[in-house]
């Protein structure tokens, strides 16, 4: 395969790879989503900076040469995935807890907000989006597997290979996360509307968010 834009293979490969990768649900994604519909667009664009800070950090490690480490060291593979399946475990089971809140609370119209009154500063989302990602399963065999293909070692500035790649991958996610937010805000009002809906939404959320943490904890760094 011939060297294209900066040292990259087949760039367009790359391009379409990368928009279909992105478009998958994941974490990162619901998270905004749901950050979005219950806190606003503000604290919408707080978690999608966390997760291109999230995003950056993997693709430094990657570009780094980090997967080869974790190749020949797997027990650090095993504190990392282990570490952040719990944590995605954790985040989905906050979820659950909120939607029965918001469940048993469904015709109770002295409670119409009992969750989306706390200020969006009380759940931090920029930092938990950060962490979401840093342990985010499709972002993690992203960077390790799919990324760095597109990179030809003979290249002799692969630095500028990766920042291109970097690049491509962020503004596809900040396309996609844009409208997850604006989608996020126009669900809000739904939400207010309709708590049954409300309940049902995040507890279906909060489940993919228990099968993502399965899923990590059952990846393997080949």
């Amino acid at each position: 395969m011939m060297t294209g834009v900066l040292g990259i293979t087949d760039i367009w490969t790359y391009v379409l790879g990368t928009v279909a990768i992105i478009l998958l649900p994941g974490p990162n994604s619901l998270y905004v989503l749901s950050t979005a519909a219950k806190s606003g667009v503000r604290a919408g664009y707080r978690a999608a900076a966390g997760v291109f800070l999230g995003d950056t950090v993997l693709m430094v490690l990657s570009a780094a040469g980090v997967a080869s480490l974790l190749r020949a060291y797997p027990p650090i593979f095993l504190v990392i995935k282990y570490a952040g399946a719990a944590y995605l475990g954790y985040v989905g089971l906050m979820m659950l807890r909120g939607a029965w809140r918001r469940w048993r609370t469904r015709n109770d119209p002295a409670a119409p907000r009992l969750v989306d009154t706390r200020p969006a500063v009380a759940d931090r989302p920029f930092r938990r989006a950060a962490v979401i990602s840093l342990l985010n399963p499709k972002a993690i065999l992203f960077f390790i597997s799919f990324f760095i293909q597109f990179v030809d070692p003979a290249y002799p500035y692969p630095a500028l290979s990766f920042l291109l790649l970097g690049a491509i991958a962020q503004v596809t996610s900040a396309l996609y996360l844009t409208m997850l937010i604006f989608t996020g805000t126009f669900l809000a009002v739904q939400f207010r509307r309709r708590r049954r809906l409300a309940a049902g939404v995040t507890t279906g959320i909060g489940a993919l968010f228990l099968g993502f943490g399965i899923k990590l904890a059952t990846a393997s760094v080949g």
